[in-house]
C-alpha cells in the first residue's frame, strides 16, 4: 500500500488525495445524502475544534452510541484529529451497561444517534459528573444537536493546537476502546493503539487491492472492531461508504447502491442463502430443475479449477442462467464479501464463490484488532473450511489441549495487531497475556502448514457425564446446513448425551407444509405437530452422520421464538449467549434431561 500512515488521523491526507464525491452516504428523508471529500474533512475538523472548546483534549475519552450513519464516522475522525480516544458503544444494549461503560471509561462527551438511545442514557450525566455534554445526531427534544458543536468549532478554530496534539501522539498510544459485548459478565474495554489498527488496514489493503471510487455497503455495527478496521481500509483506498438503512432493507439498498463489497457475519449470509433456496423451492418444471442443478454444482466448488474442465464448463452455464440473478440481487457489481465474527459453513463460501460472489472468511477478536488470518484472492490464497493464511506480521502458536489430537489446541497470537490490554483490568489482561502471547480461547489447527482452521471455542467445549468431549460449534454448523434449521444450540454438559434446542426456519417449514397438504396454523402450534417433529427427527439423523456415537444429538426440542439481540439470546455480533438461553428454556432442558439443571 502506498502512502502508509502511522496514526489514524493521517487518513485525512489520503481522503484529500482520493477526492471522491461520496466519502460516506446515508439515507435522509428517503433520499441518499452524500458527503464529499471537502465536506467530510471540514466537518471532522470542526468537531475537533468544538470538542477542544468544550475542554476535551488529547487523551480524553469521547463515546458514540449510534447505529451506522455518516455522522458516526465524521465524529470519529474529529475525535482522532484532536488526539482524543473514541470509546463507541453498541446502540442496542441496556441502561445498566451504558451506565457501567460510561463510568468505566470516564467519557467526557457522549454522542447519541436518536431519541431511543438518549432516553436510555439521559439520566446518567446526573450521577456521572465527568460527562461534560451530550449531543444527538437526530433532532431530539432536550438534547443539543451535533450541528451546534460543529458551529461552535467553526467559530473557534485552533489549528495550531490540533497540530501540536498530533505531533505528540505516538503510534503505540491508545487510539480506541472497544467494549466487548461478551457472552457472560460485564463488558471489558479492549485498548487498541494506532499501530494495532493501522497494521490491519495496511495488511487488508495489500491483500485486497481496490480502485478509487468503488462502493461498500456498511451495516455491521461500527463500534465493533471488524467493521471499524475495514472502514479505515475503505477510507485509505478511496472506497465510498454507503450506510444501509437497516438490516431489513439491506437487499433493497444493495440494488440502489450497487456496492463492490461489504462485510457480514455468517448469520446474515445464512439468511440470504436460505431466502434464495426457499424461493427456488417455489419454482416448478424445468426452471426448478435448473435452479437446483446449479445450486448443487455450486456447493461442490473448489478453488483453482480442481474439479476439472467439465465442471468449469457447467459452472459457466450455471453462472449465465441461474447465478446471474443472485449477482443482480446483490447489486450486480460485487467483487468481494468479507465474513467474520463467527464460524461460517464452508458450503456457503463454496456456493457464493461459485456464483462469482467471492466470500473471504477471516478470523480474529477485538483483542487482535481484529484480523489474525483471512482467505485472500489469488493463487493458493484461500482454502475452504479454513479462515485462510495468517496476516503479515502476525504469529500463531497452537498450544497443546487435553482431549485434542496432535496439532490441535488453543490458538495463541503474537504481533503488531495484539491489544495493549484491558482498560482498568490488569488482572484480566495478565490472564490472557502470558509469555508475550495472547491466549484467544479458540481451538484450532494449521492445514497444509499455511491455513488456520478454527475447530471450536475453548470455553464452549463441554464434557458429557461419561467424560467425552463435545465441540458444540462444529455440530451446530453442521445442523444449520439443513434448510429446515434456522438456529440451533447443542446442549448436554454433564449429561449422558448431547441434545439440542432448534429454532426451525419457519419460511421453509411453511412451504413444506403447503407441499404436503398440512394446514398451517401458527409457529407455536406447528412445532408440536407429530408430522413436523418426525421431519426434524429425519433431519437430525441425517446431519448426525459423520459424528462419533458419543457426539450425536439424541434428543431435541423445537422452539417457536427466533433468538435475537433484544431478547437476550444473542450478542451484538450474533453469537449465542449459551447460559442465558439454557436459563430461559429451563423447562425444555428438563424435559430432555430431567431436573439436573443447577
Amino acid at each position: 500500500m502506498e502512502n502508509k500512515i502511522s496514526r489514524i488521523f493521517q487518513l485525512d491526507k489520503l481522503i484529500e488525495k482520493n477526492n471522491i464525491d461520496a466519502v460516506v452516504a446515508g439515507k435522509e428523508n428517503g433520499e441518499w445524502r452524500k458527503y464529499g471529500t471537502q465536506e467530510f474533512r471540514e466537518t471532522a475538523t470542526n468537531i475537533a475544534y468544538g470538542l477542544l472548546d468544550l475542554g476535551v483534549d488529547k487523551g480524553d475519552i469521547v463515546s458514540i452510541i449510534s447505529a451506522n450513519r455518516p455522522e458516526w464516522l465524521m465524529v470519529d475522525m474529529g475525535i482522532a484529529k484532536l488526539g482524543a480516544i473514541n470509546a463507541p458503544i453498541y446502540p442496542n444494549i441496556n441502561k445498566e451497561d451504558y451506565e457501567f461503560i460510561l463510568a468505566d471509561c470516564n467519557a467526557q462527551v457522549v454522542f447519541v444517534g436518536d431519541k431511543t438511545i438518549y432516553d436510555k442514557i439521559k439520566d446518567i450525566p446526573k450521577t456521572n459528573p465527568n460527562i461534560k455534554a451530550v449531543y444527538s445526531f437526530d433532532d431530539v427534544e432536550g438534547v443539543e444537536s451535533w450541528k451546534k458543536l460543529i458551529e461552535k468549532g467553526s467559530k473557534a478554530p485552533l489549528p495550531s493546537k490540533i497540530k501540536a496534539n498530533q505531533i505528540e501522539v505516538k503510534e503505540d498510544d491508545l487510539f480506541t476502546l472497544i467494549y466487548t459485548s461478551g457472552t457472560t459478565g460485564q463488558p471489558k474495554g479492549v485498548m487498541l493503539s494506532h499501530k494495532n489498527v493501522i497494521h490491519q488496514l495496511n495488511a487488508i489493503a495489500d491483500g485486497f487491492p481496490s480502485e478509487v471510487g468503488w462502493k461498500a455497503l456498511s451495516f455491521l455495527p461500527l463500534n465493533h472492531v471488524f467493521e471499524r478496521a475495514v472502514t479505515y481500509y475503505y477510507l485509505s483506498q478511496g472506497i465510498s461508504i454507503w450506510y444501509a438503512e437497516s438490516i431489513e432493507l439491506i437487499g433493497e439498498n444493495m440494488k440502489e447502491v450497487h456496492p463492490h463489497m461489504f462485510t457480514t457475519v455468517p448469520r446474515l449470509l445464512e439468511k440470504v442463502y436460505d431466502k434464495i433456496v426457499s424461493k427456488g423451492g417455489t419454482l416448478s418444471g424445468v426452471t426448478r430443475g435448473l435452479f437446483f442443478w446449479a445450486l448443487n454444482l455450486g456447493l461442490k466448488h473448489e478453488y483453482g479449477g480442481k474439479n476439472g474442465m467439465l465442471y468449469e464448463s457447467q459452472l459457466k452455464i450455471a453462472n449465465k442462467i441461474i447465478f446471474n440473478k443472485w449477482r443482480e440481487a446483490l447489486g450486480g457489481s460485487m467483487v468481494r464479501i468479507f465474513v467474520g465474527a463467527a464460524a461460517l459453513q464452508p458450503r456457503l463460501a463454496r456456493v457464493f464463490t461459485a456464483a462469482q460472489l467471492p466470500v473471504y472468511e477471516g478470523y480474529g477478536l477485538s483483542e487482535t484488532s481484529p484480523v489474525v488470518a483471512v482467505n485472500m484472492p489469488g493463487k493458493n490464497g484461500s482454502h475452504y473450511g479454513t479462515v485462510g493464511p495468517l496476516l503479515p506480521g502476525v504469529e500463531v502458536k497452537i498450544a497443546k489441549e487435553e482431549g485434542k489430537e496432535e496439532g490441535e489446541g488453543e490458538i495463541l497470537v503474537k504481533g503488531a495487531n495484539v491489544m495493549l490490554g484491558y482498560f482498568n483490568q490488569p488482572e484480566q489482561t495478565a490472564e490472557v497475556m502470558k509469555g508475550g502471547w495472547f491466549h484467544t480461547g479458540d481451538i484450532g489447527k494449521m492445514v497444509d502448514n499455511k491455513f488456520l482452521k478454527i475447530t471450536d471455542r475453548k470455553k464452549e467445549i463441554f464434557k458429557t457425564s461419561g467424560g467425552k468431549y463435545i465441540a458444540p460449534q462444529v455440530m451446530e454448523n453442521r445442523f444449520k446446513e439443513s434448510i429446515f434449521v434456522d438456529q440451533v444450540m447443542v446442549i448436554g454438559e454433564g449429561e449422558k448425551h448431547p441434545a439440542a434446542f432448534i429454532v426451525p426456519s419457519f419460511v421453509t417449514l411453511h412451504e413444506w407444509c403447503k407441499r404436503h397438504n398440512i394446514g398451517y396454523t401458527s409457529d407455536s402450534r406447528m412445532i408440536k405437530d407429530y408430522r413436523i417433529i418426525k421431519k426434524f427427527e429425519e433431519e437430525v439423523e441425517k446431519y448426525n452422520k459423520g459424528f462419533a456415537g458419543h457426539e450425536r444429538v439424541k434428543k431435541f426440542v423445537l422452539l417457536s421464538n427466533v433468538w435475537g439481540i433484544e431478547t437476550g439470546e444473542l450478542t451484538a455480533t450474533l453469537k449465542l449467549k449459551r447460559k442465558p438461553i439454557i436459563e430461559k428454556y429451563k423447562a425444555e432442558y428438563e424435559k430432555i434431561f430431567g431436573s439436573n439443571l443447577i
